[in-house]
């Protein structure tokens, strides 16, 4: 994933292509954007959306991976990278490199050189345990190795952030000391319960009233374990059924218990299937926050996942369950014991925790205080913030 020259050239160009003045500029950049990735992609449009209506003094740069060098004029850079296969959309730059690096070179390697070359901080936010998507994709002895230089790049970044407490414990063991939590937030706007059509779907899906709807939504990809969905509802059997929205593909088998939806691209319209089920299921053990999560509970969706992970950390009994470990059966024991509780009630409660803890507001206030500090720049201080500064 590493810019050749050529690309950097792009990062350099930018201030000339936001225009004169001394207006702030922020640059995001990452490879976890696609026409169909999840969570990462939401975060940085809901970034995009919130630094407009509340930072209008800094102009906010997007560059990413695309079939070409491109600029749209609004902030948006896509820089050529040749679609991965079986990837589901994402893209890779080209490169002679070993397959080991090639997964540790990644743009932030880029957006470093860049702020060198500019004289500007440069804040790292790792969504991604690459020691750990290497031992699954590769092989364990490839662990060691990437971990080592993930956190050989990361301790170069002026500010390091982590999605939960989860991946600043990664960090910090792998040697970056001052990485520091950040959970992400949601849009409780869109993903809220009112959008709720639970007998529509049920008619669309051609499932009676009685039956249980869990519910996954992401990309099909082995570290979802959506293996591990399937085996619980097939344990589980008459009432529950499974809707997997675009993550189908990753489903082992058809099965009668399993309905595949695809990818769905707008916002509201996941939130209003997410909002007719009657609970969020997510077993993947090492997710580094998982967004999803909140939006389901944003929607009112009891959840249930792994004591493991950061989903453990927006999850426990008064929202839904934890699984004790990432197996059909434990994953299986937990829905069923979810089920056996006050539904309702569970509900209110995933509804209350998204909309206290986790809107956008808090999240990004404190994250532009990062900017601020950073970079000394009052342009990413609210106007609250700005008057106490003084």
């Amino acid at each position: 994933m590493a810019f050749e020259p050529y690309d950097l050239d792009v990062l350099y160009r930018l201030e000339d292509s936001l225009g004169g003045g001394r207006q702030a500029r922020l640059v995001d950049t990452t490879m976890l954007y696609a026409p169909r990735s999840g969570g990462v992609k939401r975060y940085l449009s809901a970034k995009r959306d919130w630094l407009t209506a509340h930072r209008p003094k800094v102009a906010h740069t997007l560059v990413a991976p695309g079939p070409k060098d491109a600029h749209d004029g609004h902030g948006e850079v896509s820089i050529y990278a040749a679609p991965l296969p079986f990837a589901d959309g994402y893209r890779w730059p080209v490169s002679t490199a070993s397959w080991t690096d090639r997964l540790i070179r990644t743009p932030g390697r880029a957006a470093l050189k860049a702020g060198d070359r500019l004289g500007v901080p440069v804040v790292g936010f790792c969504h991604t345990d690459l020691g750990a998507l290497a031992a699954l994709h590769i092989g364990e002895w490839a662990e060691q190795p990437v971990r080592k230089r993930w956190a050989a790049i990361y301790r170069q970044f002026d500010r390091v952030v982590a999605p939960s407490r989860y991946m600043a414990e990664r960090l910090i063991a792998a040697g970056v000391e001052d990485a520091v939590a950040l959970p992400l937030g949601v849009d409780i706007d869109t993903f809220e319960p009112r959008r709720a059509d639970r007998e529509g779907l049920r008619r669309r899906l051609g499932l009676s009233p009685d039956e249980r709807l869990l519910v996954f939504a992401g990309r099909p990809a082995r570290e979802k374990r959506i293996d591990v969905l399937v085996e619980a509802v097939e344990r589980l059997g008459a009432p529950y059924r499974l809707l997997l929205i675009g993550a189908g593909a990753a489903a082992p088998e058809p099965s009668d218990r399993v309905i595949r939806m695809d990818y769905t691209r707008d916002p509201a319209d996941l939130a209003g299937l997410l909002a007719s089920c009657d609970a969020f299921v997510h077993a993947n053990d090492a997710e580094p926050f998982g967004l999803i999560v909140l939006e389901a509970m944003a929607c009112g969706l009891p959840v249930v996942g792994v004591d493991s992970g950061g989903v453990a950390e927006s999850v426990d009994a008064s929202v839904g369950a934890l699984a004790v470990r990432s197996t059909g059966a434990a994953m299986a024991e937990a829905i069923d014991g979810l089920f056996q509780r006050d539904l309702d009630q569970l509900s209110r409660a995933a509804r209350q925790r998204a909309e206290r803890r986790h809107g956008w507001d808090a999240v990004f206030n404190t994250l532009t205080g990062v900017y601020a500090d950073l970079s000394g720049d009052e342009a990413f201080l609210g106007a609250d913030e700005v008057a106490t500064a003084h």
